[in-house]
């Protein structure tokens, strides 16, 4: 399989957010912030480069582009990737970060192309919230699982069963490279493009992007169990208002919001 790789340079920190945010819509999955600018990845027969274009045009933005061929990611990953901690609580590292003491929940992730390591706000605001919510003997439904890291999360929570699903065949690949290096053995990692043929769950969690969610809004609260849980993350700030609108006939108001770095994330309860 081959790549496109995309490259902007000279980016302000309000123009890169907007672009991790609006890149997977141009069918772009894998994502390096970089000191000076930003890389994206997608397979060369799923980006839209001429949508894509047209939109740079519009934000008076220049990117350059490359194809490259499939290869072993994890040299130019394990050059960038450092563990996160959300002290007592979790550490997400790559296998060659050593453990540390006095944490209740290790992740082990090697991030290739697949988006979530815990590094980005939307990801480490979705496990704070997963850290608030009873997930003992649950079920649970990934929408998007990128690395699977809030999959494998879920399950180190207790649930029962965790269902998770993407799109991207590369991702699918590398979530369950991870599930099996974290030992997960309740989790089910499938290609779907949709939550069609999923058994509804306790609690869903969904870290996408605004198109996906307003586009799911549906599908997801029929997924959602009564008196279950909905976590929305991959929202700028100004994604608030337009999310909390399309959702309130369903949910009603939003449980609980979280903010940082510019991003938020969401938590609805299916309250009937």
């Amino acid at each position: 399989m081959r790549y496109t790789e995309i490259y902007f340079t000279g980016l302000s920190l309000e123009t890169t957010e907007l672009l991790i945010a609006v890149l997977p819509d141009f069918g772009f999955s894998g994502m390096e912030e970089l000191s000076n600018g930003l890389k994206a990845y997608g397979s060369e027969s799923e980006v839209h480069l001429d949508e894509l274009a047209v939109f740079a045009e519009q934000h008076s933005l220049v990117f350059t582009t490359a194809k490259i061929e499939e290869q072993n990611w994890n040299a130019q990953w394990e050059s960038n990737f450092d563990p996160v901690v959300i002290p007592g609580k979790i550490h997400v590292r790559a296998h060659f970060h050593p453990a540390i003491a006095g944490i209740e929940h290790e992740i082990l992730i090697t991030p290739k192309m697949s988006f979530g390591t815990g590094h980005h706000a939307t990801t480490a605001m979705m496990m704070k919230a997963m850290l608030e919510l009873d997930f003992a003997t649950h079920r649970v439904i990934d929408f998007g699982t990128g690395t699977g890291i809030l999959a494998i999360l879920a399950e180190k929570l207790g649930a029962q069963v965790v269902h998770a699903i993407d799109n991207d065949e590369w991702s699918i690949n590398n979530a369950r490279e991870n599930a099996v290096n974290n030992n997960s053995t309740n989790l089910t990692i499938e290609l779907l493009d949709s939550l069609e043929t999923l058994a509804p769950a306790n609690l869903v969690l969904a870290n996408i992007n605004k198109s996906v969610l307003l586009e799911n809004v549906s599908s997801l609260y029929q997924k959602v169990l009564p008196t279950g849980y909905l976590v929305l993350s991959g929202l700028l700030t100004e994604d608030y208002d337009d999310i909390a609108a399309a959702y309130f006939s369903s949910f009603g108001h939003p449980l609980k919001n979280y903010a940082e770095n510019g991003w938020i994330a969401i938590v609805f309860q299916n309250i009937v």
